[in-house]
């Protein structure tokens, strides 16, 4: 793992959504798998959606239809368009907020530093898991849509660093998963895997994580160390 930068000015913090700021796995599954019964396949177990999630409702469509033995055009069509419906009716089964996640937002936040979502979940699912969790405690949020490519295209992470007043070298990036490591690394922003969500250290840093965090309250003393010593919080 690569040593944290020093003396980077940070401005502000891009986070993922989906096992980096709230634990949404029953909600996806629940998701996924009202979509399978729908198309008239078996369930799911819980545990598989966090390989599946992450990549946007369609690939977690596509994947879990080929896991169920009905992966065609027309199912992943139709699929698409139930799973998109089924979470935003429930996004928040299930939810809540990683142990310490909004202490380190709310010293961020007090701190001056800009903090955003960038998220593949669909826009109104997104906009509602984190509102429902965090009310407006984020300054921008960013879910899928037709306007904005999924990661690790680094379009939306670099919009909401502009909406934030950010260059991308004043951003760090947070997630939990390769697609997140790579859209951090695209939009060159200093990037942090988090070991909380529902991936592993080595999927990580095979795809380019700077450094790789256990928990959410080591967040504020990451940006100290990225801003070369300076004091966060209180």
């Amino acid at each position: 793992m690569k040593e944290a930068k020093r003396d980077m000015r940070v401005k502000a913090c891009i986070f993922d959504l989906d096992g980096t700021i709230i634990y949404t796995l029953k909600a996806i599954a629940l998701a996924g798998n009202r979509m399978l019964d729908a198309l008239g396949y078996a369930p799911l177990p819980e545990d598989e959606y966090r390989y599946y999630c992450g990549d946007g409702s369609r690939n977690l469509v596509i994947r879990c239809l080929k896991k169920a033995g009905g992966l065609t055009t027309e199912n992943i069509e139709a699929g698409d368009r139930l799973n998109r419906t089924y979470l935003a009716e429930r996004p928040l089964y299930g939810a809540r907020p990683y142990e310490g996640m909004t202490e380190a937002l709310e010293t961020l936040k007090r701190e001056g530093i800009g903090i955003a979502v960038f998220s593949n979940k669909p826009d109104d699912a997104a906009r509602e898991s984190v509102s429902g969790v965090y009310g407006s405690l984020f300054d921008h949020v960013q879910g899928q849509t037709d306007k904005v490519p999924i990661k690790p295209d680094p379009a939306g992470a670099l919009a909401a660093a502009a909406r934030l007043g950010a260059k991308p070298e004043e951003c760090v990036y947070f997630g939990d998963t390769w697609t997140d490591m790579r859209t951090g690394k695209n939009a060159h922003m200093y990037t942090v895997g988090v070991l909380w969500g529902y991936r592993d250290r080595k999927e990580l840093e095979e795809n380019g994580a700077d450094e790789v965090i256990a928990a959410p309250r080591e967040i504020p003393d990451l940006i100290r160390r990225l801003e070369g010593g300076k004091q966060i919080g209180g």
